[in-house]
This record gives C-alpha cells, structure tokens and sequence, in this order.
C-alpha cells in the first residue's frame, strides 16, 4: 500500500494529465489521495514543495530504471542499448522526466522554484532531499552515465546522449509537412515520434561496442 507522500505524488502526477500545475488545487490533490490537507502541508509544506518532490521523484525513477537495464545479463553494449531505447520511451510518456533531460520547460509543467535562502530546513527527510533542487540535464546525464560504473561510463553517457537527439529532434513522420516552428516546438509532440528502428539500433550497438572497447573514458 503506497505512503500518503506517494498517494499524493500520484495525484500531481495524475492531475497534470488534463490541466496545467497552475491549475491543479491542493485541495484536490489531499481528496484525490484520501488524506487531510494538513498532511498534505507537513510532508511538502507548499505547493512548490509539492512540484520540488515530483520532480526529484521522475528523476529518481529513470536512475532506478537505468540501473535495472544495466544489470541484465546481455552484453555491455546491448544493455546500453536497451537504455538509449528506454530513455525515448519514458520521455515520450512522462513529460516531467522530458523536461528535465532536455530542459524544455513548459507551463504545463511544475517547475520547481528554488528554496529562498536562509528557509528552515523540511522536518521530512525526503522533502530535504527534494528541496536541493532538481539536476540539471548536464546533470542527469552524468549520474546515468555513474550507473554503469567507470569502465563503461563514457559508452552510457554516448548512448544516452544518442536518444536524447531523437527525443529533440525526431524523425519527421513520413507524408508530414515539415513546421516552421522555432525551438518553442521542439519536445512537445511525443505522439509523433516513432520507435528507433532496427537499423538504427544496429548502428548505435556498433557505435557502442568500438567505443567501450576503447582506452578513452570521457567522450568529447
């Protein structure tokens, strides 16, 4: 059975699937998840506190995730693979995450404002973690790549970096006229994308097996 805190992060995250964060109410969140609105303020003490908390869990959900690809039993290189494909995928389904691998914020979305300084410390543990902020994407990008420890870091951070530029910049669906739109555009379509191909995949996988095999360890 999910914690009141989960309870509520579930029903941010639910309540963002038909309306803005500017228009989701605290209230309904506390009802949605069965618990009192004093609760509610005593885990994240405030709405920012709330969007801080569910920021830092997207975040920590793709780590796990990347963490769970990296321990399977296929080789390196498939296993780097298999994460490339999946960070298309989760951020094609959860926008919060997309946002924070490619720092294309929209105000759909719960943008974390920072703690003011000098602010008391969360009395919950989690919320303190939370209120640190959410990573950068240079960030997340670096602590995927720490989870396939030294040896193999420089090929994760490659093949995370390789899915990041289809989820920038997908392929544009064929018999689809291409937009005149700016960067505003970019990150907004998720229905559009399709999956990596075969063909892509194999030359990721190629791309991926010279380089864990290399003597280098940081990608330029």
């Amino acid at each position: 059975m999910p914690t009141a805190r989960e309870a509520l992060l579930d029903a941010a995250l639910a309540a963002l699937a038909d309306r803005s964060w500017s228009a989701v109410r605290m209230v309904d969140l506390a009802t949605a998840a069965r618990v009192s609105r004093q609760s509610l303020y005593n885990e994240f003490g405030s709405k920012e506190g709330l969007a801080r908390a569910l920021v830092r869990r997207e975040a920590d959900a793709y780590l796990q995730g990347v963490r769970a690809l990296l321990a399977a039993s296929d080789p390196v290189e498939r296993n780097l693979v298999a994460v490339a494909e999946w960070t298309v995928a989760r951020a094609a389904a959860r926008p919060i995450l997309r946002a924070l691998l490619t720092g294309a914020w929209n105000e759909r979305l719960p943008v974390p404002r920072p703690v003011r300084p000098g602010a008391r410390p969360a009395p919950v543990p989690a919320q303190r973690r939370a209120d640190e902020g959410p990573p950068a994407p240079g960030e997340l990008v670096a602590a995927t790549a720490a989870c396939a420890g030294e040896r193999w870091a420089a090929g994760c951070e490659l093949a995370v970096r390789l899915a990041l530029s289809h989820v920038v910049a997908p392929p544009i669906p064929t018999g689809r006229a291409v937009s005149s739109g700016g960067p505003a555009d970019q990150c907004e379509e998720p229905e559009s994308w399709s999956p990596m191909t075969p063909a892509m995949t194999s030359v990721i996988e190629m791309i991926l097996r010279v380089e864990t095999t290399s003597p280098r360890k940081i990608i330029p």
